[in-house]
Protein backbone atom coordinates (compact mmCIF):
# COMPACT_ATOMS: atom_id res chain seq x y z
CA UNK A 1 0.00 0.00 0.00
CA UNK A 2 1.63 3.22 -1.17
CA UNK A 3 1.71 6.23 1.21
CA UNK A 4 -0.12 9.41 0.26
CA UNK A 5 1.62 11.25 -2.56
CA UNK A 6 1.93 14.90 -1.47
CA UNK A 7 3.83 15.95 -4.60
CA UNK A 8 1.12 14.46 -6.75
CA UNK A 9 -1.52 16.38 -4.84
CA UNK A 10 0.41 19.64 -5.14
CA UNK A 11 0.80 19.24 -8.89
CA UNK A 12 -2.95 18.70 -9.25
CA UNK A 13 -3.68 21.81 -7.19
CA UNK A 14 -1.34 23.90 -9.37
CA UNK A 15 -3.00 22.54 -12.49
CA UNK A 16 -6.39 23.63 -11.25
CA UNK A 17 -7.69 20.11 -10.60
CA UNK A 18 -10.22 20.05 -7.75
CA UNK A 19 -8.86 18.02 -4.85
CA UNK A 20 -9.44 17.64 -1.16
CA UNK A 21 -7.58 20.08 1.12
CA UNK A 22 -3.93 19.19 1.55
CA UNK A 23 -3.25 16.84 4.40
CA UNK A 24 -1.23 18.11 7.32
CA UNK A 25 2.04 16.48 8.29
CA UNK A 26 0.34 14.72 11.22
CA UNK A 27 -2.46 13.50 8.95
CA UNK A 28 0.06 12.13 6.46
CA UNK A 29 1.88 10.41 9.30
CA UNK A 30 -1.38 8.85 10.52
CA UNK A 31 -2.26 7.63 7.03
CA UNK A 32 1.17 6.08 6.61
CA UNK A 33 0.83 4.48 10.04
CA UNK A 34 -2.52 2.93 9.18
CA UNK A 35 -1.26 1.63 5.85
CA UNK A 36 1.85 0.13 7.41
CA UNK A 37 -0.12 -1.59 10.17
CA UNK A 38 -2.74 -2.81 7.71
CA UNK A 39 -0.17 -4.26 5.33
CA UNK A 40 1.45 -6.13 8.21
CA UNK A 41 -1.91 -7.44 9.47
CA UNK A 42 -2.88 -8.64 5.99
CA UNK A 43 0.46 -10.43 5.60
CA UNK A 44 -0.08 -12.22 8.92
CA UNK A 45 -3.60 -13.16 7.79
CA UNK A 46 -2.32 -14.70 4.56
CA UNK A 47 0.40 -16.65 6.37
CA UNK A 48 -2.03 -17.96 8.99
CA UNK A 49 -4.71 -19.19 6.59
CA UNK A 50 -3.23 -21.23 3.72
CA UNK A 51 -6.13 -23.72 3.65
CA UNK A 52 -8.71 -20.95 3.26
CA UNK A 53 -6.57 -19.50 0.47
CA UNK A 54 -6.43 -22.86 -1.30
CA UNK A 55 -10.18 -23.32 -0.89
CA UNK A 56 -10.81 -19.88 -2.40
CA UNK A 57 -8.57 -20.73 -5.36
CA UNK A 58 -10.70 -23.82 -5.99
CA UNK A 59 -13.98 -21.97 -5.50
CA UNK A 60 -13.30 -19.32 -8.15
CA UNK A 61 -13.34 -22.06 -10.77
CA UNK A 62 -17.05 -22.73 -10.26
CA UNK A 63 -18.40 -19.62 -8.52
CA UNK A 64 -18.03 -15.99 -9.71
CA UNK A 65 -15.26 -14.71 -7.46
CA UNK A 66 -15.53 -17.93 -5.48
CA UNK A 67 -18.67 -16.59 -3.87
CA UNK A 68 -22.45 -16.90 -3.85
CA UNK A 69 -23.13 -14.34 -1.10
CA UNK A 70 -21.48 -11.01 -1.74
CA UNK A 71 -21.35 -9.83 1.88
CA UNK A 72 -19.08 -12.73 2.83
CA UNK A 73 -16.37 -11.94 0.29
CA UNK A 74 -13.27 -10.36 1.77
CA UNK A 75 -9.89 -9.54 0.29
CA UNK A 76 -7.31 -10.93 -0.16
CA UNK A 77 -9.51 -14.03 0.24
CA UNK A 78 -12.35 -15.03 2.58
CA UNK A 79 -11.97 -17.40 5.49
CA UNK A 80 -13.65 -20.75 4.91
CA UNK A 81 -15.43 -22.11 7.97
CA UNK A 82 -15.76 -25.87 8.37
CA UNK A 83 -17.82 -26.24 11.56
CA UNK A 84 -19.54 -24.59 14.48
CA UNK A 85 -20.25 -25.58 18.07
CA UNK A 86 -22.36 -23.50 20.42
CA UNK A 87 -21.33 -19.85 19.92
CA UNK A 88 -18.01 -20.78 18.24
CA UNK A 89 -16.91 -21.47 14.66
CA UNK A 90 -13.80 -23.23 13.36
CA UNK A 91 -12.09 -22.52 10.03
CA UNK A 92 -10.25 -24.77 7.59
CA UNK A 93 -6.94 -23.90 9.26
CA UNK A 94 -8.30 -25.04 12.64
CA UNK A 95 -8.60 -21.60 14.22
CA UNK A 96 -11.38 -21.14 16.78
CA UNK A 97 -13.46 -17.96 16.82
CA UNK A 98 -16.28 -16.63 18.93
CA UNK A 99 -19.06 -16.15 16.40
CA UNK A 100 -19.96 -12.47 16.36
CA UNK A 101 -21.37 -12.71 12.84
CA UNK A 102 -24.33 -14.63 14.27
CA UNK A 103 -25.50 -15.25 10.69
CA UNK A 104 -26.44 -11.57 10.47
CA UNK A 105 -28.94 -11.97 13.39
CA UNK A 106 -30.40 -15.26 12.04
CA UNK A 107 -28.07 -17.47 14.08
CA UNK A 108 -29.33 -16.50 17.51
CA UNK A 109 -29.50 -20.17 18.65
CA UNK A 110 -25.88 -20.90 17.81
CA UNK A 111 -24.65 -23.99 16.02
CA UNK A 112 -25.67 -26.91 18.22
CA UNK A 113 -28.55 -26.07 20.53
CA UNK A 114 -30.11 -29.31 21.84
CA UNK A 115 -33.69 -28.07 21.38
CA UNK A 116 -33.01 -27.26 17.73
CA UNK A 117 -31.33 -30.63 17.24
CA UNK A 118 -34.27 -32.49 18.74
CA UNK A 119 -36.77 -30.58 16.60
CA UNK A 120 -34.81 -31.39 13.43
CA UNK A 121 -34.53 -35.10 14.21
CA UNK A 122 -38.12 -35.40 15.39
CA UNK A 123 -39.44 -33.72 12.27
CA UNK A 124 -37.32 -35.87 10.00
CA UNK A 125 -38.27 -39.10 11.77
CA UNK A 126 -41.94 -38.45 12.53
CA UNK A 127 -43.22 -35.92 10.00
CA UNK A 128 -41.18 -36.03 6.82
CA UNK A 129 -40.21 -33.35 4.34
CA UNK A 130 -42.14 -31.47 1.67
CA UNK A 131 -45.62 -32.83 2.34
CA UNK A 132 -47.09 -30.61 -0.37
CA UNK A 133 -50.08 -29.58 1.75
CA UNK A 134 -51.15 -27.33 4.57
CA UNK A 135 -50.20 -28.69 8.00
CA UNK A 136 -51.21 -28.27 11.62
CA UNK A 137 -47.72 -27.02 12.45
CA UNK A 138 -48.03 -24.23 9.89
CA UNK A 139 -50.99 -22.83 11.83
CA UNK A 140 -49.23 -23.30 15.18
CA UNK A 141 -46.20 -21.30 14.11
CA UNK A 142 -48.39 -18.62 12.55
CA UNK A 143 -50.53 -18.37 15.68
CA UNK A 144 -47.50 -17.99 17.94
CA UNK A 145 -45.99 -15.29 15.74
CA UNK A 146 -49.28 -13.38 15.49
CA UNK A 147 -49.50 -13.38 19.27
CA UNK A 148 -45.86 -12.44 19.82
CA UNK A 149 -45.68 -9.65 17.26
CA UNK A 150 -49.23 -8.30 17.51
CA UNK A 151 -50.38 -8.92 13.92
CA UNK A 152 -53.83 -10.09 12.88
CA UNK A 153 -52.63 -12.59 10.31
CA UNK A 154 -49.41 -13.65 8.67
CA UNK A 155 -47.99 -15.41 5.61
CA UNK A 156 -44.67 -17.20 5.33
CA UNK A 157 -41.93 -16.75 2.73
CA UNK A 158 -38.36 -17.96 2.33
CA UNK A 159 -36.48 -14.74 3.05
CA UNK A 160 -36.78 -11.16 4.18
CA UNK A 161 -36.44 -10.10 0.56
CA UNK A 162 -39.54 -12.10 -0.35
CA UNK A 163 -41.37 -10.73 2.69
CA UNK A 164 -40.69 -7.17 1.51
CA UNK A 165 -41.74 -8.00 -2.05
CA UNK A 166 -45.10 -9.40 -1.00
CA UNK A 167 -45.76 -6.75 1.66
CA UNK A 168 -45.27 -4.04 -0.97
CA UNK A 169 -47.54 -5.90 -3.39
CA UNK A 170 -50.22 -6.05 -0.70
CA UNK A 171 -49.91 -2.33 0.02
CA UNK A 172 -50.16 -1.48 -3.68
CA UNK A 173 -53.19 -3.68 -4.20
CA UNK A 174 -54.89 -2.41 -1.04
CA UNK A 175 -54.37 1.28 -1.85
CA UNK A 176 -54.47 1.11 -5.64
CA UNK A 177 -51.31 3.23 -5.70
CA UNK A 178 -47.65 2.64 -6.62
CA UNK A 179 -45.16 4.90 -4.89
CA UNK A 180 -43.19 3.97 -1.77
CA UNK A 181 -41.27 6.22 0.63
CA UNK A 182 -38.02 4.70 1.90
CA UNK A 183 -35.05 6.12 3.79
CA UNK A 184 -31.39 6.56 2.96
CA UNK A 185 -29.30 3.77 4.43
CA UNK A 186 -32.27 1.43 4.37
CA UNK A 187 -31.90 -2.22 3.43
CA UNK A 188 -35.01 -4.36 2.99
CA UNK A 189 -33.58 -7.36 1.15
CA UNK A 190 -31.32 -8.22 -1.73
CA UNK A 191 -33.08 -5.96 -4.26
CA UNK A 192 -34.23 -3.24 -1.88
CA UNK A 193 -31.07 -1.37 -0.89
CA UNK A 194 -31.11 2.42 -0.61
CA UNK A 195 -27.93 4.44 -0.40
CA UNK A 196 -27.66 8.14 0.20
CA UNK A 197 -29.57 9.85 -2.59
CA UNK A 198 -29.92 6.80 -4.83
CA UNK A 199 -31.91 3.61 -4.99
CA UNK A 200 -29.68 0.61 -5.66
CA UNK A 201 -30.65 -2.65 -7.36
CA UNK A 202 -34.13 -1.35 -8.19
CA UNK A 203 -35.48 -1.41 -11.73
CA UNK A 204 -38.54 0.79 -11.13
CA UNK A 205 -36.79 3.84 -9.69
CA UNK A 206 -39.71 6.16 -10.39
CA UNK A 207 -41.78 4.33 -7.78
CA UNK A 208 -39.42 5.20 -4.92
CA UNK A 209 -39.19 8.42 -2.90
CA UNK A 210 -36.10 8.75 -0.73
CA UNK A 211 -36.21 10.60 2.60
CA UNK A 212 -33.55 11.21 5.25
CA UNK A 213 -33.48 8.76 8.15
CA UNK A 214 -34.10 10.17 11.63
CA UNK A 215 -35.16 13.49 10.07
CA UNK A 216 -38.82 14.21 10.93
CA UNK A 217 -39.14 17.17 8.56
CA UNK A 218 -37.73 15.20 5.64
CA UNK A 219 -40.01 12.25 6.39
CA UNK A 220 -43.14 14.40 6.62
CA UNK A 221 -42.34 16.23 3.41
CA UNK A 222 -41.75 12.98 1.51
CA UNK A 223 -44.76 11.14 2.89
CA UNK A 224 -47.36 13.88 2.94
CA UNK A 225 -46.12 15.52 -0.24
CA UNK A 226 -46.10 12.47 -2.51
CA UNK A 227 -49.19 11.80 -4.58
CA UNK A 228 -50.05 8.20 -5.35
CA UNK A 229 -48.29 6.94 -2.21
CA UNK A 230 -48.97 3.27 -1.45
CA UNK A 231 -46.60 2.60 1.42
CA UNK A 232 -43.92 3.83 3.76
CA UNK A 233 -41.20 1.25 4.39
CA UNK A 234 -38.77 1.78 7.27
CA UNK A 235 -36.55 0.00 9.80
CA UNK A 236 -36.71 0.87 13.50
CA UNK A 237 -32.95 0.34 13.48
CA UNK A 238 -31.08 0.21 10.21
CA UNK A 239 -29.18 -3.08 10.11
CA UNK A 240 -27.05 -3.05 6.97
CA UNK A 241 -26.83 0.74 7.34
CA UNK A 242 -24.63 0.23 10.41
CA UNK A 243 -27.00 -0.54 13.30
CA UNK A 244 -28.29 3.04 13.47
CA UNK A 245 -31.30 3.20 15.83
CA UNK A 246 -34.22 5.45 15.00
CA UNK A 247 -35.47 7.82 17.65
CA UNK A 248 -38.92 7.14 19.04
CA UNK A 249 -40.12 10.59 17.98
CA UNK A 250 -38.99 9.95 14.40
CA UNK A 251 -40.77 6.61 14.15
CA UNK A 252 -43.99 7.97 15.65
CA UNK A 253 -43.87 10.87 13.19
CA UNK A 254 -43.41 8.45 10.26
CA UNK A 255 -46.37 6.39 11.44
CA UNK A 256 -48.54 9.49 11.87
CA UNK A 257 -47.66 10.88 8.43
CA UNK A 258 -48.32 7.51 6.76
CA UNK A 259 -51.77 7.41 8.34
CA UNK A 260 -52.44 10.99 7.27
CA UNK A 261 -51.45 10.16 3.68
CA UNK A 262 -53.58 7.01 3.63
CA UNK A 263 -50.46 4.92 2.96
CA UNK A 264 -49.68 1.51 4.43
CA UNK A 265 -47.04 1.81 7.16
CA UNK A 266 -44.68 -1.16 6.78
CA UNK A 267 -42.17 -1.73 9.58
CA UNK A 268 -39.20 -3.89 8.62
CA UNK A 269 -38.48 -6.08 11.67
CA UNK A 270 -36.54 -8.75 9.81
CA UNK A 271 -33.54 -8.04 12.06
CA UNK A 272 -35.06 -6.12 14.96
CA UNK A 273 -37.88 -8.46 16.01
CA UNK A 274 -35.37 -10.19 18.31
CA UNK A 275 -34.72 -6.99 20.30
CA UNK A 276 -37.79 -7.48 22.50
CA UNK A 277 -40.47 -10.15 23.01
CA UNK A 278 -42.84 -8.11 20.81
CA UNK A 279 -40.18 -6.76 18.49
CA UNK A 280 -38.73 -3.26 18.42
CA UNK A 281 -42.22 -1.89 17.71
CA UNK A 282 -43.26 -2.84 21.23
CA UNK A 283 -40.44 -0.71 22.67
CA UNK A 284 -41.12 2.27 20.41
CA UNK A 285 -44.90 2.17 20.91
CA UNK A 286 -45.69 1.56 17.24
CA UNK A 287 -48.66 -0.16 15.61
CA UNK A 288 -47.64 -0.69 11.98
CA UNK A 289 -50.17 -1.68 9.34
CA UNK A 290 -47.77 -4.39 8.21
CA UNK A 291 -44.61 -5.98 9.64
CA UNK A 292 -41.93 -7.94 7.82
CA UNK A 293 -40.08 -10.67 9.69
CA UNK A 294 -37.46 -13.33 9.04
CA UNK A 295 -33.99 -14.52 10.06
CA UNK A 296 -33.96 -16.51 13.36
CA UNK A 297 -37.70 -17.21 13.23
CA UNK A 298 -37.00 -20.16 10.95
CA UNK A 299 -34.83 -21.75 13.63
CA UNK A 300 -31.78 -21.70 11.36
CA UNK A 301 -33.56 -22.54 8.10
CA UNK A 302 -34.42 -20.14 5.28
CA UNK A 303 -37.38 -18.07 6.42
CA UNK A 304 -39.33 -14.87 6.00
CA UNK A 305 -42.81 -13.64 6.86
CA UNK A 306 -45.09 -10.66 6.51
CA UNK A 307 -48.18 -9.90 8.53
CA UNK A 308 -50.44 -7.13 9.67
CA UNK A 309 -53.97 -5.80 9.66
CA UNK A 310 -56.60 -8.31 8.62
CA UNK A 311 -58.05 -6.02 5.93
CA UNK A 312 -54.66 -5.45 4.28
CA UNK A 313 -53.66 -9.10 4.52
CA UNK A 314 -56.99 -10.19 3.03
CA UNK A 315 -55.68 -9.27 -0.43
CA UNK A 316 -53.89 -12.65 -0.24
CA UNK A 317 -56.96 -14.63 0.86
CA UNK A 318 -57.50 -17.17 -1.94
CA UNK A 319 -61.18 -17.40 -1.01
CA UNK A 320 -61.62 -13.87 -2.31
CA UNK A 321 -62.17 -13.16 -5.97
CA UNK A 322 -59.18 -11.50 -7.64
CA UNK A 323 -56.90 -12.13 -4.66
CA UNK A 324 -53.16 -11.80 -5.13
CA UNK A 325 -51.31 -15.05 -5.70
CA UNK A 326 -48.56 -15.92 -3.27
CA UNK A 327 -46.87 -19.28 -3.58
CA UNK A 328 -43.50 -20.75 -2.78
CA UNK A 329 -42.44 -24.36 -2.63
CA UNK A 330 -40.81 -23.97 0.77
CA UNK A 331 -43.13 -21.36 2.36
CA UNK A 332 -44.48 -23.92 4.84
CA UNK A 333 -41.71 -26.49 4.73
CA UNK A 334 -42.21 -28.87 7.63
CA UNK A 335 -38.64 -28.54 8.90
CA UNK A 336 -38.86 -24.75 9.08
CA UNK A 337 -42.30 -24.79 10.69
CA UNK A 338 -41.30 -27.23 13.42
CA UNK A 339 -37.81 -25.95 14.13
CA UNK A 340 -38.77 -22.28 13.97
CA UNK A 341 -41.64 -22.86 16.38
CA UNK A 342 -39.42 -24.83 18.76
CA UNK A 343 -36.88 -22.02 18.86
CA UNK A 344 -39.42 -19.28 19.51
CA UNK A 345 -41.56 -21.20 22.01
CA UNK A 346 -38.92 -23.17 23.92
CA UNK A 347 -35.69 -21.18 23.69
CA UNK A 348 -36.30 -17.49 23.03
CA UNK A 349 -39.09 -17.07 25.54
CA UNK A 350 -40.04 -13.51 26.52
CA UNK A 351 -38.02 -13.82 29.73
CA UNK A 352 -34.91 -15.05 27.91
CA UNK A 353 -35.33 -12.37 25.26
CA UNK A 354 -35.37 -9.56 27.83
CA UNK A 355 -32.34 -10.91 29.69
CA UNK A 356 -30.40 -11.50 26.46
CA UNK A 357 -30.89 -7.98 25.15
CA UNK A 358 -30.10 -6.47 28.55
CA UNK A 359 -26.76 -8.28 28.35
CA UNK A 360 -26.26 -6.77 24.90
CA UNK A 361 -27.09 -3.27 26.12
CA UNK A 362 -24.54 -3.58 28.93
CA UNK A 363 -21.93 -4.86 26.48
CA UNK A 364 -22.62 -1.96 24.11
CA UNK A 365 -22.36 0.59 26.92
CA UNK A 366 -18.93 -0.73 27.93
CA UNK A 367 -17.72 -0.45 24.34
CA UNK A 368 -19.09 3.07 23.98
CA UNK A 369 -17.34 4.10 27.18
CA UNK A 370 -13.86 2.87 26.23
CA UNK A 371 -14.01 4.32 22.70
CA UNK A 372 -14.73 7.92 23.70
CA UNK A 373 -12.10 10.29 22.35
CA UNK A 374 -11.14 7.93 19.53
CA UNK A 375 -12.11 7.44 15.90
CA UNK A 376 -13.88 4.23 16.94
CA UNK A 377 -17.48 4.02 18.07
CA UNK A 378 -20.15 1.37 18.50
CA UNK A 379 -23.82 1.79 17.63
CA UNK A 380 -26.79 -0.51 18.02
CA UNK A 381 -29.38 -1.73 20.44
CA UNK A 382 -29.67 -4.83 22.59
CA UNK A 383 -27.77 -7.79 21.21
CA UNK A 384 -27.21 -6.24 17.75
CA UNK A 385 -24.44 -3.71 17.26
CA UNK A 386 -21.81 -2.40 14.87
CA UNK A 387 -18.39 -0.77 14.96
CA UNK A 388 -17.54 2.40 13.05
CA UNK A 389 -14.33 4.34 12.47
CA UNK A 390 -14.77 7.98 11.52
CA UNK A 391 -12.17 10.77 11.14
CA UNK A 392 -14.04 12.95 13.65
CA UNK A 393 -14.72 10.21 16.18
CA UNK A 394 -18.51 10.59 15.97
CA UNK A 395 -20.15 8.77 18.87
CA UNK A 396 -23.83 9.37 18.10
CA UNK A 397 -24.77 8.60 14.50
CA UNK A 398 -28.31 9.31 13.37
CA UNK A 399 -28.03 8.84 9.61
CA UNK A 400 -25.66 7.27 7.08
CA UNK A 401 -25.01 10.75 5.69
CA UNK A 402 -23.18 11.51 8.94
CA UNK A 403 -20.81 8.58 8.58
CA UNK A 404 -17.57 8.97 6.68
CA UNK A 405 -16.00 5.61 7.43
CA UNK A 406 -12.24 5.21 7.64
CA UNK A 407 -12.27 1.88 5.82
CA UNK A 408 -8.57 1.19 6.31
CA UNK A 409 -8.91 1.53 10.08
CA UNK A 410 -11.99 -0.68 9.99
CA UNK A 411 -10.08 -3.30 7.98
CA UNK A 412 -7.19 -3.15 10.43
CA UNK A 413 -9.63 -3.70 13.30
CA UNK A 414 -11.18 -6.67 11.50
CA UNK A 415 -7.83 -8.36 10.85
CA UNK A 416 -6.62 -7.86 14.41
CA UNK A 417 -9.86 -9.02 16.04
CA UNK A 418 -9.58 -12.21 13.96
CA UNK A 419 -6.18 -12.73 15.50
CA UNK A 420 -7.78 -12.40 18.93
CA UNK A 421 -10.36 -15.06 18.06
CA UNK A 422 -13.44 -13.01 17.10
CA UNK A 423 -15.36 -13.68 13.89
CA UNK A 424 -16.98 -10.39 12.79
CA UNK A 425 -18.35 -9.23 9.45
CA UNK A 426 -15.87 -7.07 7.54
CA UNK A 427 -18.43 -4.25 7.52
CA UNK A 428 -18.36 -4.32 11.33
CA UNK A 429 -21.75 -5.70 12.34
CA UNK A 430 -22.07 -7.93 15.41
CA UNK A 431 -25.04 -10.14 16.31
CA UNK A 432 -24.75 -11.91 19.65
CA UNK A 433 -25.66 -15.56 20.06
CA UNK A 434 -27.54 -17.01 23.03
CA UNK A 435 -25.14 -18.78 25.38
CA UNK A 436 -22.18 -16.54 24.59
CA UNK A 437 -20.01 -16.57 27.74
CA UNK A 438 -19.86 -13.26 29.58
CA UNK A 439 -16.10 -13.69 29.92
CA UNK A 440 -15.80 -13.68 26.13
CA UNK A 441 -17.65 -10.38 25.94
CA UNK A 442 -15.44 -8.94 28.66
CA UNK A 443 -12.34 -10.18 26.83
CA UNK A 444 -13.55 -8.48 23.64
CA UNK A 445 -13.85 -5.18 25.52
CA UNK A 446 -10.24 -5.61 26.65
CA UNK A 447 -9.16 -6.49 23.10
CA UNK A 448 -10.76 -3.30 21.79
CA UNK A 449 -9.01 -1.31 24.53
CA UNK A 450 -5.69 -2.92 23.61
CA UNK A 451 -6.29 -2.16 19.91
CA UNK A 452 -6.97 1.50 20.64
CA UNK A 453 -3.93 1.73 22.92
CA UNK A 454 -1.67 -0.09 20.46
CA UNK A 455 -2.67 2.25 17.64
CA UNK A 456 -3.11 5.34 19.78
CA UNK A 457 -1.22 7.60 17.39
CA UNK A 458 -3.69 6.88 14.58
CA UNK A 459 -7.01 6.43 16.41
CA UNK A 460 -7.13 9.28 18.93
CA UNK A 461 -9.09 12.29 17.71
CA UNK A 462 -7.78 15.84 18.00
CA UNK A 463 -11.23 17.31 18.63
Amino acid sequence: MAPIALADTLSKEMAGVKTKPLATVSEVSAIEGIQTALAAAQARFENANPNSKNQHDRAVKSLPGGNTRSLLHTSPFPLSMKSGKGPYVFDEDDHKYLDFVGELTAGIYGHSHPVIREAILSTFDNVGLNLGSTTVQEERHASLMCERFNVDSIRFTNSGTEATTHALAAARRFTGRRKVVVFNGGYHGAVFSFGSGIAQNNVDLDDWVLARYNDIASARTAIEGTSGLAAVLVEGMQGAGGCIPATKDFMLAVQESAKKAGAVFILDEVMTSRLAPGGLQSILGLKPDMTTLGKYLGGGFAFGAFGGRADVMSVYDPRNKDSLAHSGTFNNNTMTMHVGHAGLSKILTPEVNIEFNAMGDAFLEKLRTITKGTKCCFTGRGAILAVHFTPTGAQDINCVDEVEEDLELKDLFWFEMLEKGYWITRRGSIALILGTPQEELDRFVRCVEDFLDRHRSIVVTTA
